[in-house]
């Protein structure tokens, strides 16, 4: 461990070998992919995707170390293009020397498409060992072409038993007496990231000598739920909201909900997804959930927060309890199928308006039955070439 008093809690304890390394067992196991590519000192150009504090940037440290390679940290949110020719500079010279470098880049994301794409070739060469940290799905933020040159390896956030054992790790460094129970309340209040358990111990520790209930509440007024509007997580809430309202289980709906709200997300950008949801999967078996649902949208837009979770949650339930059919959802998408196959088919003229002389001329109507004064069951709507098809 890092034994500077001046740093932060976090970075003191960062651990300096695999051993001490707490939490992603499939991935820092002894035989591991990672692991045994370190023993041949073959360690591949990597992507870690993860949430914060799930360990990203001491993986990074603990392989720099392990093989020997020198290790230069950049951070996406500061640098650039012209600090990137600078690292590569001196990695080639060290190359030259028989020695190897680890670039590793900090929210990688960040860097736009000119930017990544300058890592191209020094990776293809060997110049550097690539390791970029993110948040977001590389799928979306990192471009193909370095994507297909790097291998993805997916942290998951912390156990809270993971996030235990750094806390007592830690205490040994403090001055502060607190009770295992205090330790298991931080650990479930970090919500799976070890450095934000550890500014929260950190933050007893300079504040008091003995610390309880009392003065953890002090310092946190509540959890920070992790949702970022622009990330990952985002798609995967939502996602997990829509399953359980189609799946009907309406506890499991509201606690989503609540997830979603309460982690900062919009209620109208909510009720938008909810209206839309009323059609393409309540639809016909019961019409309405879209009157629901467009009342809802509507009080969210004119009384917003905190009023509107209650309509919200009206809404999160009745969806979850009605019948479903996505019978207008799938009508809708064969018809589409059937527009793109087929082309632009001429109208049927018995069923053109025939405004004009010359329209009523060209037969623009002829023949046309009108359904509410006469049988029209043997009337055709579907331009000929689609006679009897079927889209329901």
């Amino acid at each position: 461990m890092i034994n500077n008093k001046f740093q932060p809690l976090a970075n003191r304890l960062r651990p300096e070998t695999f051993s001490d390394f707490v939490g992603q067992k499939n991935i820092a196991k002894a035989n591991s992919f990672l692991r045994l590519s370190l023993k041949k000192d073959k360690t591949p150009s990597l992507i870690f995707w993860g949430p914060p504090g799930s360990g990203k940037t001491t993986l990074a440290f603990l392989i720099a170390k392990e093989s020997k390679s020198k290790f230069v940290e950049l951070s996406a949110v500061s640098s650039g293009l012209k600090d990137l020719r600078e690292v590569i500079t001196r990695a080639q010279e060290d190359q030259r020397l028989g020695a190897k470098t680890i670039l590793f880049i900090d929210e990688i994301h960040r860097w736009n498409k000119s930017q990544q794409d300058a890592l191209l070739p020094h990776i293809e060469k060997g110049t550097i060992v690539l390791i970029g940290a993110t948040t977001e799905n590389p799928s979306f933020e990192i471009n193909s072409a370095l994507l297909s040159r790097v291998q993805v390896v997916v942290l998951e956030s912390l156990e809270a038993k993971d996030i235990e054992k750094i806390l007592n790790r830690a205490l040994k460094e403090t001055s502060l007496e607190i009770d295992n129970k205090l330790i298991k309340k931080i650990a479930h209040l970090a919500d799976g990231d070890a450095r934000q358990a550890l500014n929260i111990l950190e933050k007893l520790d300079n504040s008091y000598k003995k610390a309880g209930e009392k003065e953890l509440k002090q310092i946190l007024d509540k959890p920070q739920l992790f949702h970022d509007k622009a990330a990952d997580n985002h798609y995967n809430l939502i996602s997990a909201l829509h399953k359980s309202i189609r799946g009907s289980d309406a506890d499991a709906s509201v606690y989503w909900l609540a997830r979603i709200i309460e982690g900062g997300e919009d209620p109208v950008y909510v009720a938008r997804r909810l209206l839309r949801f009323a059609s393409e999967d309540v639809g016909l078996a019961n019409n309405s959930a879209l009157l629901l649902a467009n009342n809802v949208f509507d009080a969210c837009k004119k009384i917003g927060l905190p009023e509107c979770k209650v309509h919200l949650a009206q809404l999160v339930i009745y969806l979850a309890k009605s019948k479903k059919s996505i019978t207008a959802y799938q009508a809708y998408n064969n018809a589409q199928v059937e527009v793109y196959k087929s082309g632009n088919l001429s109208v049927p003229k018995h069923i053109r308006n025939a405004p004009t002389d010359l329209m009523r001329k060209l037969d623009y109507g002829k023949g046309y039955k009108y359904s509410p004064l006469e049988d029209s069951s043997d009337q055709d709507y579907l331009p000929e070439k689609l006679k009897n098809k079927k889209f329901l």
